[in-house]
């Protein structure tokens, strides 16, 4: 009775003789070793996939420390660059200054040598290696006109214009704005 229930128990669709000799059954066989093959190959493929996952994110973190500390260091240095590049420009401002015979000193000691006695300057400002905005203030029209006319004679300006007039309200005084352009020096 135990040897019938053995045979009940086991099923087999495929049949035992002479199956494994004929060709759709050598097919079929080497179809299903095949397959074996192809799954046991996929889940491993799938187990790397995985496991390589936790060094990619642990690879991934690092670069983003990386990121906020490379980042952190260049925030640093901006002030710097900005400073860098602010001394920069005065340096090379300075040494077109300086190339020319007539000396920024020189300029503004002639500029301050033809100001009337009431007329008073706030600034004296060399924009480019040709041209002075000159800024003051002065009680009346009469003063402005008479300097403007005292830089007209002067040897050292092609042209000067009155860029900006206006009356400051605390004072009453005339603030005024001169853009002049030096003549080119010849040696």
């Amino acid at each position: 009775m135990a040897a019938q229930k053995q045979k009940k128990d086991q099923i087999n669709l495929l049949p035992q003789r002479g199956f494994a000799a004929s060709t759709s059954g050598r097919v079929l066989l080497w179809i299903l070793s095949t397959f074996r093959v192809i799954v046991i190959v996929t889940e491993i493929i799938v187990m790397i996939a995985f496991l390589s996952r936790f060094w990619m994110d642990a690879q991934n973190t690092d670069l983003a420390e990386k990121i906020q500390q490379q980042q952190a260091v260049l925030t640093s240095f901006t002030q710097f660059e900005k400073e860098f590049k602010s001394a920069q420009k005065r340096l090379e401002i300075f040494s077109i200054l300086t190339q020319n015979k007539e000396t920024a000193t020189n300029i503004a000691n002639s500029i301050i040598s033809y100001l009337p006695e009431d007329t008073f300057l706030k600034s004296i400002s060399f924009t480019s290696s040709n041209e002075v905005v000159i800024e003051g203030i002065s009680p009346s029209e009469r003063s402005v006109q008479q300097f403007a006319v005292n830089l007209q004679s002067a040897d050292i300006f092609n042209q000067i214009n009155l860029t900006g007039i206006e009356t400051d309200e605390n004072s009453g005084f005339l603030k005024f704005k001169f853009g002049a352009n030096l003549k080119e020096i010849k040696t």
